[in-house]
């Protein structure tokens, strides 16, 4: 119980908005605990042990404190009372994605909020643009600002950078794709076994040209679901050719476009990345061939089952991804101290009708 003669002796108020505007004079400057504690008639102790969920405050007076806040519309500065914690923690996590816009990537911030929020924690995102000069920025920026943890998708080669910063406490685990020159949790997809699963649901129906549109080749996904439809090809005893594989983020749909007039097409096309199967489904529609090439896209979009024919998708769980992702990281920050570690998750294969397309003149 807090029990100080100032706070016992000190006169009931009557607040009023007159008071509240005294208190805060009108200057234009965030209401401070001081002003609180006035407004109050408590000391500015009291005021911390109630702000800060400290030890017990006799209910009249946490009363008082409360209804002085509100007035005051003062908002607790979590910054500063992060310096003055023993742990130090700042209830505060930063995430950098590629894009922050990007569906998937959302979805992934959404499940690391499920976690952090259950614990109080805020979440700050930005997005890299995949430019590993601006992810080096975003990291140097959320520690500047005492976030007690980093999910990082990497768009770096070189996450050495990041030693300085673990060493001074900061958790870290990497997302969709595993980190470089520095030992960490990481959280990934069986990018290899949901593409060798889509290229061999299109053998499976009959295709024997199917064409691989990937993202950037430097990109660990990118490789691993280039791995996976190389591998189902061998598997099927199908030669591998040059011309179909092709790297399509910069252009999807006009690339498209090339590869469905060329003299001998494809048979169907499997897009590695969302935003590379949507300009490719809306370059098939433009040539009026959605009922021609077969089609498996590597991540499920929005309206997916809308178009017509359905599309038929390899999806991962980016939710899932982002709770493991907050799981590990939050378990770091609670003293565990053990090795790193990998989770992958599975892939699904949902068929919906563009992927079971049998081949044009085909059976």
């Amino acid at each position: 119980m807090d029990t100080g003669d100032h706070d016992i002796t000190a006169p009931q108020e009557t607040f009023s908005d007159d008071s509240a505007t005294a208190a805060n004079a009108g200057n234009g400057r965030r209401p401070t605990m001081k002003q609180v504690a006035a407004l109050a008639g408590v000391s500015l102790a009291t005021v911390s042990r109630v702000v800060n969920g400290g030890p017990s405050v006799r209910a009249d007076l946490a009363a008082r404190v409360h209804e002085a806040v509100e007035l005051l519309g003062y908002r607790h500065n979590q910054t500063a009372s992060s310096l003055r914690r023993a742990d130090r923690l700042s209830a505060s996590i930063g995430l950098i994605f590629e894009d922050v816009a990007n569906p998937f990537f959302s979805a992934v911030h959404r499940g690391v909020e499920e976690v952090a929020r259950d614990r109080g924690v805020l979440t700050f995102a930005g997005s890299s643009d995949e430019r590993p000069e601006r992810e080096r920025e975003l990291a140097e920026s959320f520690s500047a600002r005492r976030v007690d943890g980093l999910i990082i998708a990497p768009a770096s080669t070189d996450h050495s950078y990041l030693q300085r910063d673990r060493a001074a406490g900061v958790a870290l685990v990497f997302v969709d794709r595993p980190a470089s020159f520095v030992d960490a949790d990481v959280v990934l997809t069986d990018n290899a076994g949901g593409a060798r699963a889509a290229v061999s649901h299109l053998i499976d129906h009959g295709h024997r040209r199917i064409a691989f549109l990937g993202d950037r080749p430097d990109l660990h996904t990118a490789t691993e679901r280039l791995r996976g439809y190389r591998d189902a090809l061998a598997r099927h005893g199908i030669r591998e050719e040059a011309l179909l594989i092709r790297t399509a983020h910069a252009s999807p749909y006009a690339l498209t476009r090339e590869l469905l007039l060329v003299e001998d097409p494809p048979t169907a096309l499997f897009t590695s990345q969302n935003l590379i199967t949507i300009d490719a489904v809306r370059a098939i529609h433009d040539m009026h061939m959605q009922r021609e090439v077969a089609l498996v896209g590597f991540d499920d979009v929005a309206l997916a089952d809308v178009v017509q024919p359905g599309l038929t998708v390899i999806a991962q769980d980016p939710t899932a991804l982002g709770r493991t992702a907050a799981e590990l990281l939050f378990s770091r920050l609670d003293g565990y101290l053990g090795p790193s570690r990998r989770v992958v998750h599975p892939t699904t294969l949902i068929a919906r009708g563009s992927g079971e397309l049998a081949p044009r003149g085909g059976s």
